[in-house]
């Protein structure tokens, strides 16, 4: 059987293509310090490609790595790390995508993080408690893409229930409060840096659905340069396209309202009764919805 790697990633989900690359930088880096171990090599290598992945407080050190504010968003030293965000961006990212596209995920990943280091580094830069630690500290993980995941999509089906622990079914915007409330309330502890990235990727996540419910999309920038790469990736087709008599404005016009008060309608079912309320037709429509978004 002939498999491709290449192939493989190309045709997942945008959820298991950001799984992917995770775990793999995940394993790769614990390659490389068990390497170190075996040949019994300088240990400061391992923490010297950490400190060329891992995002610094110190604004001088992200300025001459500025990589580092993509890179940090993918590397886990510890297993549960690694462990509990990829299930929250399995649970989270699934449901997301069910209402909006799998590009739209990955640039909330991708801003959410960026939001993240820039909270991070600003409040590090800022407040007088930290003063001390600024040339020491470096954070790393998805954790802020991931909560900016959790955030929006508890902002945008504030009453859509999982059920927690297998079997207590909760609302999505009391997990988002309570996420976001531990992270305020551990800003004091031993990981302040992560729970202030937290916070600002529970931030953008906030924002890009409460702007995107008023018609602005704050993501459309980054999602036209990542459709621009992917262009790239793509073959071309050889097939002849048969263009359609063009829409006049006023028709255009007349099918954008329709659509999106159906779109409007749906939502608003989901958010009183829930997903599963909604009939087969409903659900292939917003999925159809979701895909031209």
């Amino acid at each position: 059987m002939d498999f491709s790697i290449k192939k493989f990633f190309r045709n997942a989900q945008t959820v298991e293509q950001l799984l992917i690359v995770n775990i793999l930088v995940f394993v790769l880096i614990k390659l490389f310090e068990t390497a170190l171990f075996l040949f019994k090599l300088d240990n400061s290598n391992y923490f010297t490609l950490l400190g060329n992945m891992a995002v610094s407080a110190n604004i001088g050190v992200v300025l001459h790595k500025p990589w580092t504010l993509l890179s940090y968003m993918f590397v886990h030293e510890d297993f549960f790390h690694i462990l509990f965000n990829m299930l929250w961006l399995v649970s989270f990212g699934r449901i997301f995508t069910e209402y909006m596209n799998g590009r739209k995920l990955l640039s909330t990943y991708l801003l959410g993080g960026f939001a993240g280091a820039l909270v991070y580094i600003l409040a590090f830069n800022l407040f007088p408690a930290f003063a001390s630690m600024i040339h020491s500290s470096y954070a790393i993980g998805a954790s802020a893409g991931v909560l900016a995941i959790v955030v929006a999509t508890a902002t945008l089906l504030p009453e859509y229930r999982i059920n927690l622990f297998l079997f207590v079914p909760v609302a999505l915007k009391w997990i988002a409060v309570a996420s976001v409330v531990i992270d305020l309330l551990s800003i004091n502890g031993t990981n302040s840096g992560g729970h202030l990235a937290h916070l600002g990727g529970a931030l953008y996540g906030f924002l890009f659905i409460t702007q995107y419910k008023k018609g602005r999309d704050i993501s459309k920038g980054l999602n036209t340069l990542i459709d621009k790469i992917a262009s790239l990736f793509r073959k071309k087709s050889k097939l002849k396209v048969a263009f359609k008599r063009p829409l006049t404005d006023e028709q255009f016009q007349d099918q954008k309202k329709n659509r999106e008060q159906q779109i409007n309608r749906i939502l608003d079912k989901i958010s009183k009764s829930g997903y599963d309320s909604l009939t087969r037709e409903e659900k292939d429509t917003l999925f159809k919805a979701s895909k031209d978004i």
